[in-house]
C-alpha cells in the first residue's frame, strides 16, 4: 500500500500489478503526495488513514472505497506530515493552515467526521509524537510546541531550532533530529520544554533518523553512521 503515481495504490508485493487505485489526482507539483498513509482502527473499523494534498480520508484495505473524507487546506498543498491516530481521532497539521483533532465516528452505516479542536500551530515536514496525551510537534517557524491532545490547549512553545526534524520517542524520552545533523534529547513535560542533551552526529541529515535496539542510524549525504544509545 503506498502514496504513488498520484493516487493511493495496492501493488502486489510479487508482480507490482496494480490491484487498485484511488483518490486520484492531476499528479505533478500540483498534485500526489507528501504524507504517507497509516494503518489503523477508527471506529472499530481497519482502515487506511491517507493524507493528500487536499484532503484527510479513510480507506478500505480491501477494496479501496473512500469510507470518510475531511477536507484539510495547506499552502499550495503541502501536506506533508503523516496523519496521528489518537484513539479514535486524527491529528495533522498543515503548513500555512493549522494543527487539528478530528473524531471519527460511525452511526447507523454512517461515517461523520467532526473537528474537536484547532490551534494556529503549523506544522511542516515534522511528523509529531504522542506521549501521555500530549502532541509534540516541531513547527513551520522552527519552534518546538507541546499541545494538549485533549482540549489543543498550548502548554509551552520554545524559541527557533532547525528548520526540519525528524522524531522518535521511547517513554518519555524523544530523539530529535535536524538537518543540520545535531541530535537533540529531550526529555517530554507538558510542564515545561527540558533539553537532556545535544550532540552533533552529521553534516546533512535530511533522512528520517532510525532506532534499532541501542543503536541509532544516521544517513548523512554520503554515509550512514550508527552510534550507541545507552
Amino acid at each position: 500500500y503506498v502514496q504513488a503515481g498520484a493516487s493511493f495504490a495496492k501493488l502486489d508485493k510479487l508482480t507490482g500489478n496494480i490491484a487498485w487505485q484511488t483518490l486520484k489526482d492531476q499528479g505533478g507539483m500540483n498534485g500526489s503526495a507528501f504524507s504517507s498513509p497509516v494503518f489503523t482502527t477508527l471506529a472499530g473499523v481497519e482502515q487506511f488513514v491517507v493524507q493528500t494534498r487536499s484532503s484527510l480520508a479513510g480507506i478500505s484495505p480491501e477494496n479501496g472505497e473512500v469510507l470518510w473524507t475531511k477536507e484539510v487546506s495547506a499552502f499550495r498543498g503541502m501536506n506533508i506530515l503523516t496523519p496521528t491516530v489518537i484513539g479514535d481521532s486524527v491529528f495533522t497539521s498543515c503548513y500555512g493552515g493549522r494543527s487539528s483533532l478530528y473524531k471519527i465516528e460511525r452511526r447507523g452505516g454512517q461515517w461523520n467526521v467532526n473537528e474537536e479542536w484547532t490551534h494556529k500551530a503549523q506544522g511542516y515536514m515534522s511528523s509529531p509524537v504522542v506521549i501521555d496525551g500530549h502532541i509534540y510537534l516541531h513547527l513551520k517557524n522552527q519552534r518546538f510546541v507541546c499541545l494538549d491532545a485533549k482540549s489543543g490547549a498550548d502548554l509551552w512553545t520554545t524559541t527557533p531550532f532547525g528548520k526540519y526534524w525528524s522524531m522518535v520517542a521511547n517513554g518519555n524520552k524523544i530523539l530529535a533530529l535536524d538537518e543540520v545533523g545535531e541530535l537533540l534529547l529531550i526529555d517530554a513535560s507538558p510542564e515545561e520544554f527540558k533539553l537532556v542533551d545535544r550532540a552533533t552526529v552529521a553534516d546533512n541529515a535530511w533522512a528520517h533518523v532510525a532506532i534499532e535496539g541501542e543503536q541509532i542510524i544516521v544517513r548523512n549525504l554520503d554515509q550512514i553512521k550508527a552510534f550507541c544509545w545507552r
